[in-house]
């Protein structure tokens, strides 16, 4: 892999909190145009990673490189505008605005200004055209007009990424995407994800085993905060170091991996 190849790279990243050292001199490697999942037992500092990465938390040391420029002391702000854009564990959509409402506050982006939260609805019908085709992309057109509160849980994560999307992100950060999930629900964003990825770069937090291996180009283990491997489902999945991690965890002794 060379540099250029490159859209993301942490140097030795590490964030301590009073003495305990949450992440340790990480070094991440983030290909472009890939879906790079990051994934760990409780604990072993994905989260932290991505408040790093987003800045809402401050590095204690390493570097933070963004298509080759350090980015390490910008602000939360600048990170979204270059293009870095983040979903959480928790859907953070507005309930009470139908779907494509969510989609339209988004795309207030390409204004250039901040958002206009108490301007009149109207200000949001220009991105209408624009809405309708990302609710389409991520499969809720029909749901255009309902109010986000009454939506299935699995749909308010798809409207997420849909809002995601509207911000035109280079790097798309998904903080356990099908978290809480029923497994119809569970295979029908792991399908959006893989379908919104084209032409785009991921880097994903998830725990479900079945997620990463169907849709993972390259898999980083995180234990205690520090990389214990890296590489492709087939080749990590099979590491006696990531089995031993996750102890607890499901192995298929016919797959050789966990699952």
């Amino acid at each position: 892999m060379t540099q250029v190849d490159l859209i993301l790279e942490t140097r030795a990243l590490t964030k301590s909190f009073n003495g305990f050292t949450a992440v340790n001199g990480v070094n991440l490697r983030v290909q472009r145009g890939t879906i790079h999942a990051l994934i760990g037992p409780n604990g072993a500092g994905k989260t932290t990673c991505f408040n790093l990465l987003t800045k809402f938390l401050t590095p204690s040391d390493g570097q933070i490189l963004f298509n080759g420029e350090d980015i390490t002391h910008a602000a939360p702000a600048a990170i979204a505008r270059s293009g870095i854009i983040r979903s959480f564990q928790i859907s953070a959509v507005f309930p009470h605005l139908s779907a494509r409402e969510n989609v339209c506050v988004g795309l207030q982006r390409a204004l250039g200004v901040s958002f206009c939260f108490w301007k009149s609805a109207a200000v949001l019908k220009q991105f209408d055209e624009r809405a309708m085709v990302l609710l389409d992309e991520v499969g809720l057109a029909a749901f255009a007009d309902v109010p986000t509160v009454q939506l299935a849980y699995g749909r308010k994560r798809a409207l997420e990424i849909a809002t995601t999307l509207a911000m035109d992100p280079e790097l798309m950060l998904l903080d356990e995407p099908t978290q809480g999930m029923g497994s119809e629900d569970v295979d029908r964003v792991t399908q959006l994800i893989k379908r919104v990825s084209a032409g785009r770069t991921i880097l994903m937090v998830e725990h479900n085993m079945k997620v990463i291996s169907s849709i993972s180009d390259t898999i980083t283990v995180l234990q205690r905060g520090e990389v214990l491997a890296e590489g492709q489902y087939a080749v990590v999945s099979v590491d006696p170091r990531v089995m031993e991690a996750y102890m607890g965890t499901t192995y298929d002794e016919h797959q050789g991996a966990v699952a």
